[in-house]
């Protein structure tokens, strides 16, 4: 069964709170058999990171995909879920963040909609929440100003962008083989991508 998305999660020793990231998938999607999730142990060697990863897949084996590789970075990790997702669209989340349920409720029918007209969107674009766990401070990002709100559009119809309006992967869901035929290669070892 072909999946409607793929989450990517790159965990490099994740262990104290993947959890939250994974159930917040889960739990959004009423662990739906049409949403994958893809664990990349990324080289984990200080914590329970692949135990735990395995242990998902065990647990929900026509969800969760777990993946091992020796430490690559979060670029390289992130690409292998890419190549191991089996979503129509793929999302990457990183380890220490979680999906809204009513959130990933939305995105999951909008994306639902798109294959069943089969409307080939290559890129779905949604707010997201920043939150700070230092101070305990959040940020809200919309782009409602910058971008048609609720309908397919162009690059002829984007609005200008403020310099601190950009956009951030937490905004972004591709179309999985839009991102396979730009053959994007990430930088191994960067910090940050």
């Amino acid at each position: 069964m072909k999946k409607t998305i793929t989450f990517g999660i790159p965990c490099y020793n994740s262990a104290a709170y993947m959890d939250k990231c994974v159930e917040s998938i889960l739990v959004g999607s009423d662990y739906a058999d049409d949403v994958q999730i893809v664990i990349v142990d990324d080289g984990s060697a200080k914590d329970e990171t692949p135990a735990k990863a395995d242990e998902w897949q065990q647990r929900y084996p026509n969800i969760v995909k777990a993946v091992h590789q020796e430490n690559g970075g979060h670029g390289v990790a992130v690409m292998k879920a890419v190549a191991n997702a089996d979503g129509v669209y793929f999302k990457n989340i990183d380890s220490d963040d979680w999906a809204d349920a009513d959130a990933l409720k939305a995105l999951l029918a909008k994306l639902r909609e798109f294959i069943a007209a089969d409307e080939q969107v290559d890129l779905v674009l949604t707010n997201y929440v920043y939150e700070h766990v230092e101070d305990n401070t959040r940020n809200a990002v919309n782009y409602r100003r910058q971008l048609p709100v609720g309908r397919v559009f162009g690059w002829n119809e984007i609005g200008h962008f403020k310099m601190w309006k950009y956009l951030l992967m937490h905004a972004l869901t591709y179309r999985t083989e839009t991102l396979r035929r730009a053959n994007l290669q990430m930088p191994p070892h960067t910090f940050y991508v």
